[in-house]
């Protein structure tokens, strides 16, 4: 399995991303635990980012396809992964493409969790995250079993601060002018299989599997 995971802020993908490593046993490859696991380590290119990071600046999208590259071809090498959260746009898919051809291992396809936007805002403004495990409630369709409190390790849930109204419209102006270009980009690759992301959580699941299965 090499797949990317793409969709708006709110569609779900992230949910869907964790049930698929846990089925299919591929690794989760985001840009922040790439980023946190390679400054922990010490690796050049996690040495290169904490430079970045500690002078202010972002983190270039160089170091984040060394920082990829280095999680497919180093000691603890991955054959199954899911991309999440990279690509944003059409340049960093372009030289995602080169480097995955590089490496002999070219993505297999891409899942678009497609959701309206009139749902979207909705979603974002009531999810709610564990400050301990990561787990994701929504307060208006998935609430916890008690309010503010984790199912499953009881931790404490929040809001990420840019998880409000007031930045929702922002978020998803940002994702149709960059990100979404990339839908034609893959699909012209014969790459893309789109899921409808408004039905119940497991029937998205399996409408994903679906998909994934189909790519190999």
């Amino acid at each position: 399995m090499r797949i990317v995971m793409l969709g708006a802020p709110g569609c779900g993908k992230g949910t869907q991303t964790k049930l698929l490593t846990e089925k299919y046993d591929a690794a989760q490859l985001s840009t922040g635990d790439l980023l946190r696991a390679a400054v922990a380590a010490g690796t050049p290119a996690g040495l290169k980012a904490k430079a970045a990071m500690e002078a202010g600046a972002l983190v270039s999208d160089e170091i984040v396809l060394e920082l990829i590259r280095d999680r497919l071809t180093g000691v603890d090498a991955v054959k199954n992964f899911i991309l999440d959260g990279f690509p944003r746009n059409q340049l960093q898919a372009e030289a995602l493409e080169e480097m995955l051809s590089a490496v002999g291992q070219p993505l297999m396809g891409v899942v678009l969790v497609d959701v309206p936007a009139s749902e979207l805002a909705r979603r974002i403004a009531g999810r709610r995250i564990c400050r301990d495990c990561g787990a994701i409630y929504n307060v208006y369709f998935a609430p916890s079993k008690t309010e503010g409190v984790c199912d499953d390790c009881d931790g404490e849930t929040y809001q990420r601060s840019d998880d409000n109204e007031a930045t929702v419209a922002s978020r998803l102006t940002t994702y149709a002018e960059q990100t979404e270009p990339l839908i034609s980009f893959y699909d012209q690759r014969d790459l893309l299989h789109t899921v409808a992301g408004n039905a119940e959580m497991d029937t998205v699941f399996a409408d994903v599997c679906a998909a994934v299965d189909s790519f190999s």
